[in-house]
C-alpha cells in the first residue's frame, strides 16, 4: 500500500496528557500532526511555532532543550498539554481533514486535576471542538482561544506572539 493510501485510512491517536499536580493552565491542541505522531512528541514539526511561543510566555528558552526538558519546564511553570481529539481518521496533518473523531474525556481529566483554572485552545479547531466537549463545564474555567501555532496558519509570528502572551497574566495569577 502506498503512503497516500495509508494516510487516508490510518486512525491517528493523541498522546497521553502532560500534566501534574502543579498544572494550572491546560493547553489543548486538536490532534498531533504527522511529524509529531512519527516522533511521538507534542509539536515535533520544527516549523510549528509552539515551543517558540511558549518560550515567550514562560520566559524560558525551550527550543534548544531536548523534548523531556521542554515538558519539565512547562510543568514547572504550571502548564499542561493535551488534545481535544483522542483519535480520528485524518489524511495528513490538517485539522480540516479530521473525520470520524472520538474526543478525549476532558471532564474526567479536569475532575482529576482540580488545580486547573484556565484552558487555552491552540487554534480554531481545538477551540470549537473543545468548547463543545466542555459544554456546561466551560464557564468554570478561564478560556483562551489562541491563534494556531501551526505553520498552516499564516498569521505573522509577531501577531501570534502578542496573542499568546495573554497567557502570562493567567500563569501569574493561578
Amino acid at each position: 500500500m502506498n503512503t497516500s493510501a495509508q494516510e487516508s485510512t490510518a486512525r491517528k491517536r493523541c498522546f497521553d496528557p502532560v500534566i501534574d499536580e502543579r498544572t494550572r493552565l491546560l493547553v489543548l491542541g486538536s490532534l498531533p500532526g504527522e511529524k509529531s505522531l512519527m516522533l511521538q512528541e507534542y509539536y515535533a514539526n520544527r516549523q510549528n511555532q509552539f515551543w517558540s511561543l511558549m518560550s515567550e510566555v514562560i520566559a524560558v528558552r525551550l527550543v534548544p532543550l531536548d523534548y523531556s526538558s521542554r515538558l519539565k519546564a512547562l510543568l514547572a511553570h504550571g502548564v499542561g498539554l493535551w488534545d481535544v481529539v483522542a483519535e480520528a481518521h485524518r489524511k495528513g496533518s490538517l485539522d480540516s481533514n479530521i473525520r470520524e473523531r472520538n474526543d478525549n474525556d476532558l471532564h474526567g481529566l479536569l475532575s482529576r486535576h482540580p488545580n486547573i483554572k484556565a484552558i487555552a485552545f491552540n487554534g480554531g479547531t481545538a477551540g470549537r471542538l473543545g468548547i463543545k466537549v466542555l459544554g456546561a463545564q466551560a464557564p468554570a474555567y478561564q478560556i483562551v482561544e489562541l491563534p494556531s501555532s501551526s505553520p498552516a496558519y499564516t498569521l505573522p509570528y509577531a501577531d501570534k506572539a502578542m496573542r499568546w502572551q495573554s497567557l502570562r497574566p493567567i500563569l501569574a495569577a493561578v
